[in-house]
């Protein structure tokens, strides 16, 4: 069963929505917990060969969702049942070996870059330190 994981989905009634949307279309969510976000994607899969890097990273607060498989029909559902989440990826052999940490990093550029495409002010959470 593909998986679904979700980073800081911290509003329950969001966070249900978002289940649900997964469990209709047949993938398992996955709450992945803050102290995991430094893991590599890999190693959050379960796959043999990616290991931790030393130390906890930086973090992050943005709520961020990764697809082991691309879904359309989840995307849609979230759609329709106003579940959003910005930052959204992909499983790939690239980011299979990035942290969570670093592919939220990704995003949040992409993400960025596109506002300012589209003349829309950046919405992102920074890491209170």
């Amino acid at each position: 069963m593909a998986r679904v994981f979700l980073y800081n989905v911290n509003d329950e009634e969001k966070r249900i929505k978002i289940q649900l949307a997964a469990l209709r279309c047949g993938l398992k969510s996955v709450i992945v917990p803050p102290e995991d976000f430094s893991l590599p994607v890999g190693a959050l899969l379960g796959e043999p060969g990616y290991t931790p890097s030393a130390g906890a990273g930086e973090g992050f607060e943005d709520e961020m969702l990764l697809m082991e498989e691309m879904d359309g029909a989840f995307l849609d559902l979230l759609r329709q049942s106003r579940a959003p989440v910005a930052l959204k990826a992909v499983v790939t052999g690239q980011n299979k070996a990035w942290s969570s940490e670093a592919l939220h990093r990704e995003l949040r550029r992409e993400h960025e870059a596109m506002r300012r495409i589209a003349g829309k002010k950046p919405v992102h959470k920074k890491k209170h330190k």
